[in-house]
């Protein structure tokens, strides 16, 4: 169960950076085909190895395991702009995301 997460999951955080499984192996150090071999379930990374790819991901492993953020790098984007608004702003932002949730 947790192995099929963590393939799914590295393979929608890395779409969502926009990056191809190739790429990011080359940028982690690792042969072209890493990534892909990990995504493909056959091999999972050794510690250190996952260490790298959360960095290049820009999460942290705890957010990378969270299977209640699916946007992990956005929420925190987002959560870091919300601190500069005022109780009003948060307010309207607020009604909004809750209405947003509704029309699911």
């Amino acid at each position: 169960m947790y192995e099929d997460f963590f393939y799914q999951r590295l393979t929608t955080l890395r779409n969502q950076k926009d990056v191809s499984a190739r790429e990011m192996s080359l940028s982690i150090g690792q042969s072209a085909g890493y990534i892909n071999s990990i995504e493909n379930q056959k091999a999972l990374p050794s510690m250190a190895a996952f260490f790298y790819i959360c960095e290049y991901l820009d999460v942290t492993p705890t957010e990378f395991f969270d299977e209640n953020n699916p946007c992990p790098v956005k929420l925190r984007s987002i959560n870091e702009a919300l601190r500069e608004l005022n109780a009003e702003q948060l307010k309207h932002l607020e009604y909004i995301a809750r209405q947003m949730k509704k029309g699911k």
